[in-house]
């Protein structure tokens, strides 16, 4: 059984563990986690990945990297360039290779921790993962096997059309999902009532009824609830996790199903929430590492 470095790099911060992987078991092992450099340049990245693989320097066999953004030849990009600022087109496997002569593997950290979910998947082919969150993201398996696409661009399902005259989205696009369901959406929208506040106070108040809370809630929901059943249809998925601090948040799945149920039978995957949280994007690496070489 080999032990596979596995590094989690997100906005504000930096995982990294140890994961090794024994049938559908993953176990983490000297988990560490740095800030994220801010304002990060290039050399400042390159440095705290070297800090990392210093501190597990001797003790893997291979390292598989989950980093935000998409992963292109082993060059870190974004569907908008401009919201990874200096770390725009970041030579991500070029920096690792540096400090170690074991295989790298790299993927979005969405899709990773797709992977992870599905390790507890046992009785599903085609599953996808949905992350709610900031922005909206996922991870797509089908046949049991991670889809990336050519370019490592697949499951950026947050950039689904779902409202051609909403709001503009980061990527260029107008209406996407995520411009209209993502926590930075809300976040939008609820800054411009009389009595403005945040997701997390949104989410308070919808639980309490309030009618403004609610109906942004909602419009939240209907997006998601859309984007799973194009899901379905598209790809024949069978189940999804649906994961994120919007998406885990008490009373939203129910509001999914909601809008679901209104849809015919075969736009309705089943649906559970993602059981694991900050170690996803570690054991869906390693998963993914395991699953290439």
């Amino acid at each position: 059984m080999t032990a596979c470095l596995a590094i989690d790099v997100g906005g504000t911060k930096i995982a990294a563990a140890l994961v090794t992987l024994k049938d559908k078991d993953a176990q983490v092992t000297q988990r560490i986690q740095i800030h994220t450099p801010q304002n990060p340049s290039a050399e400042a990245l390159d440095d705290a990945l070297a800090e990392v693989l210093q501190t597990f320097q001797g003790q893997f066999d291979k390292v598989s990297v989950a980093s935000t953004g998409i992963i292109q030849n082993g060059i870190l990009t974004a569907l908008n360039p401009k919201n990874l600022g200096n770390l725009a087109f970041f030579p991500l496997e070029q920096s690792i290779a540096k400090h170690t002569d074991k295989p790298i593997t790299l993927l979005n950290d969405a899709q990773a921790a797709g992977c992870a979910e599905f390790l507890r998947q046992d009785d599903v082919d085609n599953f996808a993962f949905i992350t709610v969150s900031t922005g909206v993201g996922g991870g797509i398996i089908l046949n049991r096997k991670l889809f990336t696409g050519t370019n490592g661009v697949a499951g950026h399902i947050g950039h689904s059309l779902a409202d051609p005259n909403g709001e503009p989205c980061g990527c260029g696009r107008v209406g996407c999902v995520e411009a209209i369901a993502a926590g930075r959406a809300i976040a939008r929208d609820a800054a411009k009532w009389e009595n403005p506040c945040d997701p997390p106070e949104v989410f308070s108040r919808f639980r309490q009824g309030e009618p403004q809370a609610v109906a942004l809630v909602d419009k939240s929901a209907k997006a998601i609830a859309n984007l799973i059943a194009d899901l379905k249809i598209n790809l024949d998925i069978q189940r999804i996790a649906l994961g994120g601090s919007v998406g885990l948040a008490e009373g939203y799945l129910a509001r999914v199903e909601y809008f679901l149920a209104q849809m015919p039978e075969i736009y309705r995957p089943n649906i559970v929430l993602a059981h694991y949280a900050q170690d996803a994007g570690l054991i869906g690496a390693a998963w993914w590492a395991e699953n290439q070489f």
